[in-house]
């Protein structure tokens, strides 16, 4: 991925990087940042020398068929860890579980505490499961890293990305070893997550917005069909009253 994809993508977008010497040369770190496109999971390896592990959904490397091999060999090639979410607690514990393998075998983990894409370029609340109880269970140091500008070059639903240049900041190293063996109290979990939330705060410097990006999405789609629900009525109001109107006879 470095060779082949990364070096495209460096050449191609150049992007500029600060903080790289936060990112320690060897042992465990978790890499916790906003996400704003698609195209993070990419960017942020790209720039490092080492390996970056990420979670992605199972399916994405049990699909059928030629197709369903190549999106596998892709993923795995970009350093992406398959997550079954099915189960008593789904995504959630199985996230958990890949994060400590990845910590233990002396890796950098990435996550985005959010949960999900930002809808609208804000930085949303962070969730309190994964970032923090993997930082808790194995004592790993939190890495705040910030994308700038990612969700410019690929937004939603766009599939040609636009040429330029995205950022990327490393915020030095957050020790949480004061909490460790507390990962089951949800308060600690809170205080974990809000305080790596406000260090991407500083560096990204968006906008924050304390509710979930789930939960923002969801709104926002609630008012799109409302919208288009309100103008289909409309529509239809205004055939109705074309309908009542007496036709003009022929001349």
């Amino acid at each position: 991925m470095k060779f082949s994809i990364g070096g495209s993508l460096k050449l191609a977008f150049r992007p500029w990087v600060e903080g790289l010497e936060n990112i320690p040369a060897e042992g465990p770190a978790i890499l916790a940042s906003n996400h704003l496109s698609f195209s993070d999971s990419f960017f942020l390896p790209a720039v490092l020398d080492r390996k970056v592990t990420f979670i992605a959904k199972a399916e994405y490397f049990t699909s059928p068929g030629v197709k369903g091999r190549l999106t596998a060999a892709f993923f795995k090639g970009v350093g992406q860890l398959p997550v079954d979410r099915s189960g008593a607690r789904g995504a959630g514990e199985a996230a958990i579980r890949a994060g400590i393998e990845v910590i233990e075998s002396g890796g950098l983990f990435g996550i985005y505490p959010e949960g999900t894409r930002s809808p609208d370029g804000r930085l949303y609340r962070g969730k309190p499961g994964g970032l923090a109880r993997v930082a808790l269970a194995t004592g790993a140091p939190v890495i705040p890293v910030a994308m700038i500008d990612t969700e410019k070059i690929q937004p939603p639903g766009k599939v040609v990305p636009k040429l330029m240049r995205p950022g990327i900041r490393i915020g030095a190293p957050l020790d949480f070893s004061r909490y460790h063996g507390m990962e089951g109290d949800r308060f600690i979990l809170r205080s974990v997550t809000d305080e790596v939330m406000y260090e991407i705060m500083k560096l990204s410097g968006q906008e924050y917005v304390d509710i979930y990006a789930t939960a923002a999405k969801r709104a926002i789609a609630e008012a799109e069909k409302a919208e288009k629900a309100a103008r289909a009525e409309a529509e239809k109001a205004e055939k109705a009253e074309k309908a009542r109107k007496p036709q003009r006879p022929a001349a």
